[in-house]
């Protein structure tokens, strides 16, 4: 059977959520994925993805992200399997910081929990830090981390109970629309649909030449490591955390130790920077991290986390970020094709946390044209403006 209802190009986190979405609704779905799903070649690896209300980015997210947590729940539930671990969330920085106001702002407009803790506060709940006198420090309950390989194949495994057909490692070269029918042709066969969703996270703009030019890729350093005190930084003990300052662009941020047996490997303590690094092909990644770059990563965060610099480096990877122009996502339907394909893209490094109401929201879009949930302000029609 090479004919569906919908194809969704890229089975990664959007993908996988948006076939099992589909599927629970009787829809014929076809996900094509180029490598394994989950896999290491793109945004979602590395066994752990924070997830927070107080959204400093822009509080139209807010509402997303409450229907988010709903739909993360219904998962848990359908699935047998917890997939977000609630540590709360530190933010540490200046109190004229665009992040630390951006979260105060988002957290009033939503009326979203945040607790301002002193400096005296923060010393005695949270030794593990050397935070400046004149940093403010936030703590938001309902934050914590999400399992972003677990979720996949989670949604992945559930769609293809549901009756979904998941195609792995195998690549698409092109597609085409004629009439009413879109042609889409792999390296191993070639498939017919009525609607088109693309969710190839990195390479979207080498599916969609007119997004191409709205998409930076960028290469990714985060790092695992092991303190001496393993226990001061479990779940527990050590909250998720970020930290914003006037040294650098974007914010550096962590999680708390996750051990091997619970959580896989690698094991410990994670952190990195978010910011838009080097741009890079991600056909041609390069994935070995210098002595250099992983220096600079442990000694930014050593300034604010002492105990890391004692702490052994447990493993270094790279990950991807599709950036959009104003780094918020891009979700529409893709103009001159009536309303037949969609795209997912421009997540720039904060869009995991959605994967739950985005599959929702992409089978909207799919089947009823439209969604009622709020994402006008994510459309392609603001690059135009």
């Amino acid at each position: 059977m090479t004919s569906y209802d919908v194809i969704v190009i890229g089975v990664g986190s959007m993908g996988a959520a948006t076939c099992c979405r589909l599927a629970e609704r009787g829809c014929k779905v076809l996900g094509i994925e180029q490598f394994d799903s989950p896999h290491a070649q793109g945004s979602h690896a590395g066994q752990s993805r924070i997830i927070r209300k107080a959204y400093f980015e822009h509080p139209d997210y807010v509402p997303l992200l409450q229907r988010a947590y709903r739909n993360w729940g219904q998962l848990e539930v359908q699935t047998g399997e917890q997939v977000y671990f609630k540590t709360g969330l530190i933010y540490h920085g200046p109190h004229r910081h665009p992040v630390m106001q951006g979260t105060i702002k988002a957290a009033f407009l939503h009326n979203i929990e945040l607790k301002e803790l002193t400096h005296e506060q923060t010393k005695g709940r949270y030794p593990q830090y050397s935070i400046a006198g004149d940093f403010k420090t936030l703590y938001e309950p309902d934050a914590g981390f999400l399992r972003p390989e677990k979720i996949i194949t989670l949604y992945k495994n559930e769609a293809i109970k549901k009756g979904a057909t998941i195609y792995t490692n195998e690549r698409v070269l092109h597609w085409s629309k004629n009439n009413d029918e879109i042609k889409v042709t792999t390296g191993k066969n070639v498939y017919y649909t009525k609607k088109l969703i693309i969710t190839a996270g990195a390479w979207a703009g080498k599916i969609l030449a007119q997004v191409n030019d709205k998409l930076k890729i960028t290469r990714q350093v985060i790092i695992w490591m092991k303190p001496a005190d393993e226990k001061l930084f479990s779940a527990s003990q050590f909250p998720c955390w970020l930290i914003a300052d006037d040294k650098r662009q974007g914010a550096l941020y962590g999680f708390p130790f996750l051990d091997a047996k619970s959580f896989g490997e690698p094991e410990g303590l994670k952190f990195a920077w978010h910011h838009a690094a080097d741009e890079t092909d991600p056909d041609a990644v390069n994935r070995e991290v210098t002595s250099d770059e992983a220096e600079q990563l442990i000694r930014a965060v050593t300034g604010y986390i002492p105990a890391v610099a004692s702490a052994k480096i447990a493993a270094v990877k790279t990950c991807l970020y599709a950036n959009s122009p104003d780094e918020d996502f891009i979700i529409d339907h893709l103009p001159g094709y009536n309303e037949s394909v969609i795209v997912a893209c421009g997540f720039s490094g904060h869009g995991f946390k959605f994967v739950s109401v985005l599959g929702e929201i992409l089978a909207d879009l799919a089947m009823n044209g439209r969604t009622a949930l709020p994402i006008g302000f994510l459309g392609l029609k603001r690059f135009q403006e």
